[in-house]
């Protein structure tokens, strides 16, 4: 049986991942192609409740407690934000509460994100972390 890979290691797999790529025509693409893999989220689910403030586009995280871990869905109306919450679900879901509290998302900066993408994605970003991050101290309790 396979163990899970650690945030840090699922971090460290992203960034690596990012670093074969020439330009960032390329990196944009991979992170669509990411985002189009991502799973449509069940329409019941686009409510106030789980939209994440702050982001231009439409953003809805839904999380899920199962047993000891924090499960994510989630799901947006634009092709690169759809990317950027893959990448985040990739790292952050079905991960123990507490994990995801004490490993910020070191990825954003080392694989450029933070200054690639416009002020507003950036924001959104931030905020979908943050959304993240608080649904973690939550259910941490």
């Amino acid at each position: 049986m396979n163990k899970k890979k650690t945030i840090n290691e699922e971090q460290k797999e992203l960034i690596e991942e990012f670093s074969f790529f020439e330009d960032w025509q390329e990196k944009y693409e991979h992170i669509i192609d990411m985002g189009k893999k991502l799973d449509m989220l069940p329409d019941k689910y686009h409510t106030n409740e789980f939209k994440v403030e702050g982001c231009v586009s439409e953003v809805f995280l839904v999380p899920k407690k199962t047993n000891k871990t924090l499960n994510f869905k989630a799901d947006s109306n634009s092709v690169i934000t759809r990317g950027l919450i893959a990448m985040l679900l990739r790292i952050y879901s079905d991960r123990v509460p507490k994990d995801i509290i004490k490993n910020p998302p070191k990825f954003i900066d080392k694989v450029g994100l933070g200054v690639h993408l416009t002020p507003s994605r950036t924001n959104g970003l931030h905020a979908m972390v943050e959304k993240i991050m608080n649904y973690a101290k939550q259910y941490s309790k």
